[in-house]
């Protein structure tokens, strides 16, 4: 049976890229997502009339629990788990002062937490196996911080942190940890800001245009494979020279 992975968040934008890279490439490939069912399933339907291995499974990587059961399933259905990407992620835009409570909870549980839960189901695993891959996809804007995104960037910031550790910790069972930063990508999150803040971002990006969710996904596709097997703990900013 194929090896297995896992990419939370892929029913649009990066995560059905790096979803449907790694299917291509023979992946057998878990289309994990919250609330674009339509989405996620017109993936699976692309992806298995070309002859790729996937299933497609609505959980809240926020919720353990939820996380479990995916992975249980991903395990009976698509073999054992090699890889996983925690790409799952929601941003938000205020000032510091107004952003609630209950929007900060749910971005940290998301983003954060929810790469924490993942990581906690597939380690066992990969840890008996002694082999394994996590990806984590962060953002430019944890490295370099964000004004009125401080809580979007607070969380990526902390899967860095999230990164290099557990990279150090589960380094010598064989297992692989790394994280991918993404400058300005063309995805739904940057057309909300309009054509106008498009433009801007285009202009301050040195290489003089936004990145697209393949080139993440591409990357994934290096970090997953036996040609990165000495490369771990790292944090590679994918962003155009944004923030060299």
């Amino acid at each position: 049976m194929k090896k297995a992975a896992i990419v939370t968040g892929a029913s649009r934008g990066i995560g059905r890229a790096i979803a449907a890279t790694l299917a291509r490439e023979g992946w057998g490939v878990c289309i994990n997502y919250l609330e674009r069912k339509d989405a996620a399933e017109e993936l699976l339907e692309q992806l298995r009339a070309k002859g790729c291995t996937a299933i497609a499974y609505q959980a809240d990587v926020a919720q353990r629990a939820q996380v479990a059961a995916m992975v249980d399933t991903v395990r009976q259905e698509l073999g054992e788990i090699a890889l996983l990407v925690n790409n799952a992620g929601i941003s938000y835009q205020s000032l510091f002062q107004d952003t609630g409570d209950a929007v900060w909870e749910r971005l940290l549980a998301v983003n954060l937490t929810g790469s924490r839960n993942t990581a906690m189901e597939v380690l066992p695993e990969m840890i008996s196996r002694k082999s394994g891959s996590i990806v984590n996809i962060s953002s430019m804007w944890g490295l370099r911080g964000a004004s009125c995104e401080v809580a979007y960037a607070a969380t990526k910031a902390g899967i860095v942190g999230l990164t290099k550790s557990l990279a150090l910790e589960v380094a010598p069972s064989g297992i692989r940890v790394n994280c991918i930063a993404p400058g300005c990508i063309e995805t739904d999150m940057v057309k909300v800001l309009g054509e106008e803040t498009r433009r801007m971002l285009v202009e301050e990006t040195p290489i003089g245009r936004l990145g697209t969710p393949e080139d993440i996904a591409a990357l994934v596709s290096f970090l997953a494979s036996e040609k990165a097997s000495f490369i771990t703990g790292q944090v590679i900013t994918a962003d155009g020279g944004f923030i060299v």
